[in-house]
């Protein structure tokens, strides 16, 4: 009779906490709201990332401010798009408009060059042409990609339960026993990793990336190598996107490999991406594809913010070869060698996912029992719980990194009453992974601490991304083992590719804060 009313109370628990969500009705509802200070705010916070930037930058004399406009604006036309900030009755008459100015610029180019003008050139104005009234058309339809793509990782999540149901039974049913990290979220990273393994041996991933590329390459004229490798962060690890680009990573010059670099720390992998959508989402389908939605769209985001804050840290002054030419390698002979690499890599990343999140926690618990106790001798714990209205119960590693961070959260226009809260993610992201922060996250919202939701979508695009301490020496070690003679150079960047993916990520969430009201 015991262990049954214990099984039913775990039950009960369970049930209210994947059913209990304040922020689920406000986080559907999408709501945008102009207001002067939170336009005020987020500008005040993007120009002071990017003064930021300019001050760790090697060579501020050489910024190409024209390519850092550049990839501000995609990255802002981007969170436009994902946010739905502006109607689908604007469509045509934009498209018209556009259509119309680019009728008229190729017009007047044509006729002030008519004697000089060759095939090549036409060509270029033609294929600008297009890719200008077809970004507006993107631009409009972005919410439905993001939507189906989202769906689509909601897919994989239930795909993935299926198979964790046959190895775990009723464990990995949230209903039953609560949230298990281990049963629910750790066989999603092995199952994406096969997945992504199958795609790019069958050449799906490989001709995704060269279209990104292309776009980069053309947008913002990158090279053609450090182009590849941008986007390939945006579906692979910080040290697997690089092999798209092995050959040439030795003869990369210092901006390339410094965006290289940055590009790593910005972006996520989609095994970890589908695992964070399983996390903050708890079990509901409806959350899991509105962060879904967003975690994607920071994804996308961080990589031309990689770009102008890379350019800005390390601008390019040498000749670039634009060439585009994605590896033909394939993991594994076959399919089902492809799906067994990918499911080995996949499992050797959730263990140390799983390594990593013991000892992390294991000795958070240790530092805040330590200065707790210090707390107590001196009394501080009780003048903190007073000071934070109990948001703190005492002296802590959670309370000592959201002060520290909390004027970084602010000038973002994080809301005053959760900068701490965020700040602390950040803190936790820095100093741990992102694996901590996410986690947090997903406690935080699951717990209802946040006063505004708008602080919860912005830490979703915060947290995005590698930048973290361990990724220094991972990048290192990895990129380093492709090219060697890169070693002492990836070095010298390592500190400085953890400050850009870090930047990059907070003018993702400025942007998006701005038309959250």
């Amino acid at each position: 009779m015991a262990a049954e009313t214990l099984t039913d109370s775990l039950a009960t628990m369970a049930t209210q906490v994947v059913n209990v969500n304040p922020y689920k009705e406000v986080l559907m509802g999408k709501e945008i709201i102009f207001s002067f200070n939170s336009i005020f705010m987020a500008l005040l916070g993007m120009a002071a990332i990017i003064a930021l930037a300019w001050l760790f930058s090697t060579d501020r004399r050489h910024v190409d401010w024209k390519m850092v406009g550049k990839g501000l604006l995609i990255q802002l036309a981007i969170a436009v798009a994902v946010l739905q900030v502006i109607p689908m009755s604007w469509l045509w008459p934009m498209v018209s408009i556009t259509a119309g100015l680019v009728v008229l610029a190729f017009g007047y180019v044509l006729l002030k060059n008519i004697k000089t003008l060759t095939l090549k050139s036409a060509m270029n104005l033609l294929t600008s042409a297009a890719l200008l009234v077809g970004g507006v058309f993107v631009f409009f339809f972005a919410p439905e990609v993001f939507e189906f793509l989202g769906k689509c990782f909601v897919s994989v999540l239930e795909w993935t339960k299926a198979g964790s149901e046959f190895l775990f039974g009723d464990l990995v049913n949230p209903q039953s026993f609560g949230f298990i990290f281990a049963f629910q979220i750790l066989p999603t990273i092995v199952f994406f990793s096969a997945l992504t393994s199958l795609f790019f041996y069958l050449g799906i991933i490989q001709k995704v990336v060269w279209l990104l590329a292309w776009l980069l390459t053309k947008a913002m004229r990158l090279s053609g190598a450090e182009s590849l490798a941008v986007s390939g962060n945006i579906f692979l690890g910080q040290t697997e996107a690089p092999l798209m680009v092995k050959a040439y990573v030795p003869a990369m010059t210092r901006s390339e490999i410094m965006l290289v670099m940055t590009a790593g720390m910005a972006t996520m992998a989609g095994g970890v991406l589908a695992a964070y959508i399983g996390m903050l989402g708890g079990g509901d389908k409806i959350l899991e594809l509105e962060f879904a939605k967003h975690l994607l769209s920071a994804s996308v985001m961080a990589a031309p913010g990689a770009v102008v804050i890379a350019k800005i840290l390390a601008p390019q002054r040498e000749t670039i070869d634009n060439t585009i030419e994605v590896t033909k390698e394939k993991i594994g002979k076959n399919v089902l060698d492809a799906i067994s690499n990918g499911a080995i890599e996949g499992l050797k990343l959730a263990a140390n996912v799983a390594a990593m999140l013991l000892v992390f926690y294991a000795l958070i618990a240790g530092f805040n029992f330590i200065i707790a106790k210090i707390g107590d001798w001196t009394q501080l714990n009780t003048l903190i719980a007073d000071a934070t209205n109990g948001q703190y119960k005492g002296l802590s590693l959670q309370f000592l990194l959201g002060y520290i961070f909390a004027p970084v959260i602010w000038i973002m226009g994080v809301p005053w009453s959760d900068v701490t809260l965020v700040g602390q993610l950040l803190g936790e992201k820095l100093i741990m992974t992102e694996f901590v922060g996410y986690q947090s996250l997903a406690e935080m919202v699951q717990t209802g601490v946040f006063t505004s939701p708008r602080s919860i979508i912005m830490s979703v695009y915060i947290l995005c991304g590698f930048a973290n301490f361990a990724s220094v020496g991972i990048q290192i070690g990895g990129i380093g083992g492709i090219a060697p003679n890169q070693r002492t150079l990836l070095s010298e960047f390592g500190m400085r590719a953890l400050l850009g993916g870090t930047l990059a990520a907070m003018v993702s969430a400025t942007m998006v804060g701005m038309f959250l009201g």
